[in-house]
């Protein structure tokens, strides 16, 4: 059989980067670690309806920059960034005593290319007893029309009450190329909790190849 690899991890230091960038000895590493995971979780269950993609952490000597890549700032920043502002109190709380801690927040001007959002996008949809099928399609033709050259969408689990067997359901349009390293391909898994019970969720968007740091221009004519 197959083994499945993330996208992403596989292509760490060659078009993706680490999202937490630091260096610490063995004495710290243990404690960074820790806290670079209570803060996403921190940020996964107080700001779940902020559409989340991604959080990026960066720490240097008494310095901690965490950027939260988003589809809605606004609701992160809040009135004149008084959200901002609890929100540092609430992380400073959660980990070690910095000299300097900075929350910037980023924007996603195209959430439809994002996978992580459209993967969440389809598990509330499902959560809210859409079917699967309709769901799927849905955020197929979204992800296309936004631009990006190939889409796969995919849910696991028990899909209808009818059947209790679970099963998987999946579209895929346009190229995909999985093993080239040089593809720009977007990865995002979630989960959907229904009365039924868990549905997993996966998008994989591929934007394009990118070459010696740039995206490489789009070939005219049809596709091979």
């Amino acid at each position: 059989m197959g083994q499945k690899v993330n996208p992403i991890g596989l292509r760490v230091g060659i078009n993706k980067d680490w999202d937490s960038t630091w260096y610490a000895d063995k004495k710290s590493f243990a404690a960074n670690l820790k806290e670079d995971d209570v803060i996403r979780k921190y940020f996964q269950k107080n700001h779940a309806q902020s559409a989340i993609s991604k959080i990026t952490i960066e720490r240097t000597e008494g310095k901690l920059v965490i950027n939260v890549f988003t589809g809605k700032p606004g609701m992160i920043i809040g009135t004149k960034g008084a959200g901002i502002e609890n929100i540092k109190k609430e992380v400073a709380k959660l980990v070690r005593p910095v000299k300097l801690l900075v929350i910037n927040v980023k924007e996603i001007k195209k959430p439809d290319l994002d996978a992580q959002l459209v993967a969440e996008s389809i598990a509330s949809q499902l959560e809210k007893r859409v079917a699967a099928k309709r769901a799927l399609k849905q955020a197929l033709q979204r992800v296309m029309k936004a631009g990006a050259k190939g889409c796969k969408v995919q849910v696991s689990g028990v899909l209808a009450k009818a059947n209790e067997k679970a099963m998987t359901e999946k579209y895929m349009e346009g190229n995909l190329p999985l093993h080239t390293l040089r593809a720009d391909i977007d990865y995002g898994v979630t989960a959907a909790y229904t009365i039924i019970g868990k549905i997993g969720v996966k998008v994989w968007i591929y934007k394009g190849e990118i070459l010696g740091g740039k995206k490489a221009p789009a070939q005219k004519g049809g596709q091979e």
